[in-house]
């Protein structure tokens, strides 16, 4: 496996200072944001697909210091029900799987999206219960009117284009948030659906993320991984449980708090689940995303490094000598 990130937390930095950091912390991929929710500061496809001198530029600064691009991301909602913010969204992935081509990435990182609860919805709705029974009627009307024709159609054009991973991050707030909405959508639509496996969404939940390892594993259905912690605050969901709306900010009170790795999972949990990737045959990169209000960038991305490189396995199993 290899260690990568996710440079949003250094969108403040211009690219080449970017990559030179990611260099120094031994790092050997990143995962680049091209709009949406990530941004697009270190890789604009409204640049790289009309001058060619930006794009050579471009690949020359990864190929200088050895890095390869492990995926492009581009997480929105393509199926909010406001037509122009669903369409913003749209324009921005099929921009990402033109430029994917062209630089021969093969995954590309997404959310599901979310429609409303029907076509005169400002808003999108997430269906949590399956009573009252009107919550059962949005979600079959979800999946069968939105959610699927639109993901047929985009695999169909990102295969034309040589993008055959599509990696949805299981993220609440989406359709798509744990491993059997995937899995769901994935036996729905086609293989090209697979999961960005970020634990950090799924332990809230109250799902393992090794178990949820195994299921995904099974099916060959995990492309791409990223690394990030949550940290559950077990006296404030002993009393309020996990659902929590509260601004992120507001840790002491919040049931959950997204950490830097290390700091919610234990070290020993992380190789639990570094190794249990391997059982399964994930052989890719692991790129630490960076989201920790109790620390900078910097010190948390560091961490970050720390932990995994004590976790992760670099050279490939040895023999059995002994069996």
């Amino acid at each position: 496996m290899k260690l990568g990130v996710l440079t949003v937390l250094f969108q403040s930095k211009p690219f080449e200072e970017t990559l030179d950091i990611v260099k120094s912390y031994g790092l050997e991929a990143v995962e680049l944001g091209t709009g949406n929710y990530p941004g697009s500061a270190h890789c604009n496809p409204e640049d790289l697909l009309t001058d060619a001198s930006k794009l050579n530029a471009f690949t020359k600064a990864l190929e200088e210091r050895e890095l390869f691009i492990s995926a492009l991301s581009c997480h929105g909602n393509p199926l909010h029900p406001q037509k122009e913010v669903a369409r913003r969204f749209h324009e921005t992935w099929r921009k990402t799987v033109l430029l994917a081509e062209k630089l021969g990435v093969e995954c590309i990182n997404v959310f599901s999206g979310c429609p409303g609860d029907s076509d005169n919805s400002l808003h999108p709705n997430w269906v949590t219960c399956a009573w009252p029974p009107d919550y059962l009627e949005v979600l079959n009307w979800q999946w069968d009117t939105k959610l699927v024709p639109y993901w047929k159609e985009e695999v169909s054009f990102a295969a034309r284009h040589k993008v055959r991973k599509i990696a949805f991050e299981m993220h609440p707030g989406f359709m798509v948030y744990n491993p059997e909405t995937l899995l769901k959508l994935r036996n729905l639509v086609g293989p090209e659906i697979g999961a960005n496996f970020d634990p950090s969404h799924l332990v809230w939940q109250g799902i393992d993320p090794v178990e949820a390892v195994k299921v995904l594993g099974k099916e060959n259905a995990i492309f791409h991984v990223h690394a990030k912690d949550t940290y559950l605050d077990k006296s404030n969901i002993k009393v309020n449980g996990v659902l929590d709306t509260k601004p992120y900010h507001q840790v002491a009170e919040r049931s959950w708090t997204f950490r830097s790795v290390g700091y919610g999972l234990s070290e020993a949990v992380w190789k639990n689940i570094i190794s249990t990737l391997r059982v399964v045959g994930y052989d890719y990169v692991l790129s630490i995303e960076h989201e920790d209000c109790l620390a900078s960038s910097q010190e948390g991305f560091s961490k970050a490094v720390s932990c995994l490189k004590a976790c992760l396995f670099r050279e490939p199993a040895g023999e059995m000598w002994w069996a």
